[in-house]
Parts: C-alpha cells; sequence; structure tokens
C-alpha cells in the first residue's frame, strides 16, 4: 500500500467535477465518468491521453507516493497530517491555466506563490519520517541520467526529484501527447477549463491519497482542512 499528501478540491467543486470528467474517473469514489463531447477529439484519444492521470486522479502532489516506513501506521499518519494542517492556514491561489509541461498538459499558478512552496518544503520534510526509503527495484527505474544535481540528491535524500527547489505546483491532465497533437489538446484544453478557472481557488484542505494495491488507481482517503480548530468552526 502507499500513500500520497496531495491537494486537491473538494468533491463537489466545479473545478475537481470538470477535470473528473476529462480524465474519465472521480478520485473521490473511485467511480467511471463519462468523458466530454469534444468536436476536435475523439473519445478514444482523450481516453488514450488520460490514461496516467486518470490513475492517480485529479491532485496537486505534495508528498509523492510513498511506502510507510517500519514501525508506522496509517492511524499515526493521519494524527500527524491533523495536527500538521492545524498549524497552517488557507492559501488563496494565484489564478490557475493550462500550461504546458514537456510533452504533458496541466493546471499551474500563472505566477510563483512562495506560500505554496513553503508548504510543500514542509509537507516533504515533515513527513518523510513515515516514508520507506526506496527499493533497489525502485531506483533501478528512475532514468538518473537526466536528472540535474539537484534532482538527484532529492531522489536519495526524499524519495522524489521533484520536491523542495525542484517543486512546481501542478495539476496533471495529460499523460505524454504526441508532438503533432498538442496544439490542438492545448486549444481543447483552454477552452474546456477557462471559464472554470475564472473562479479563485484556495487550497484550504490536504488530501491524504491512497493505493490499495500496485497499480491500483489511487483514492481520496480523506480531506484535512488547513487551519486551527476554532478557526475551521467559525468558517
Amino acid at each position: 500500500m502507499r500513500y500520497a499528501i496531495n491537494f486537491t478540491p473538494t468533491a463537489a467543486d466545479p473545478l475537481t467535477i470538470a477535470a473528473s470528467q476529462w480524465l474519465g474517473r472521480n478520485a473521490f469514489s473511485g467511480e467511471a465518468m463519462e468523458l466530454p463531447f469534444i468536436r476536435e477529439l475523439g473519445l478514444h484519444e482523450i481516453a488514450f491521453n488520460t490514461a496516467v492521470p486518470r490513475r492517480y486522479g485529479f491532485h496537486a502532489t505534495l508528498k509523492p507516493p510513498f511506502r510507510l516506513a517500519d514501525g508506522m501506521t496509517e492511524p499515526m499518519l493521519l494524527r500527524h497530517l491533523l495536527h500538521f494542517t492545524g498549524q497552517h492556514q488557507p492559501i488563496p491561489l494565484p489564478r490557475l491555466e493550462v500550461v504546458r509541461l514537456g510533452n504533458r498538459f496541466a493546471l499551474a499558478p500563472e505566477r510563483p506563490c512562495p506560500d505554496l512552496n513553503h508548504l510543500a518544503s514542509s509537507v516533504v520534510m515533515h513527513f518523510d519520517a513515515f516514508r520507506a526509503p526506496l527499493s533497489e527495484a525502485e531506483l533501478e527505474r528512475v532514468d538518473t541520467e537526466r536528472l540535474s544535481a539537484s534532482q538527484f540528491s532529492n531522489l536519495h535524500r526524499f524519495g522524489h526529484p521533484h520536491v523542495m527547489d525542484e517543486f512546481r505546483f501542478h495539476m496533471t491532465l495529460t499523460g505524454p501527447v504526441g508532438s503533432t497533437e498538442m496544439p490542438v489538446f492545448e486549444q481543447v484544453l483552454k477552452r474546456y477549463f477557462d471559464p472554470i478557472l475564472q473562479r479563485p481557488q484556495m487550497l484550504v484542505n490536504l488530501a491524504l491519497f491512497v493505493e490499495t494495491e500496485p497499480g491500483a488507481p489511487f483514492l481520496v482517503h480523506s480531506l484535512h482542512p488547513l487551519g486551527s480548530v476554532s478557526a475551521r468552526r467559525i468558517a
């Protein structure tokens, strides 16, 4: 079993609903969702190019997937997550926009957000004691020749190359897209998401995701609101 600490809007949020329909799966219920009808793309094209993010569910990764270290349990992780979220406040997100990340598409803030980067680094460091070290097999699956010195250091220190100074907040929308299809997907995704992205987004919770067995789709285990208990009651 693996866990991940992510951000995702609530199940009823319009962005969650739209993204779940685009990916074809709801990470809260685990249920398949009917793909949207888009004139320029066939349903098979959408399904094929969203297969990877569909398994992980709509989210932004803060603490990448990890197995629990020896002596750590799920109840312990939940207690620490509850305590951690009580010590941090919600963060207004810069407007999200559709961006290219290499040969993939994602939603990402239109400008840097230091508070967001600080929270992500805090999550990585605080919960690293719960992470089992990477196995030799897991390390062998990483293409280390493509990593920078900083990314290589992160891989061995925190179990993933794209954390700490290498972190970029993003919510993945596709797997690798062919170069000839990139312009069509970019146009479609902007048209599909831009009306929803006009609405301000807040990072108001941390979400614990769980993969029950290797290769299984990740599901939202629980949402943990940011802010003190008293502040949550007032809200």
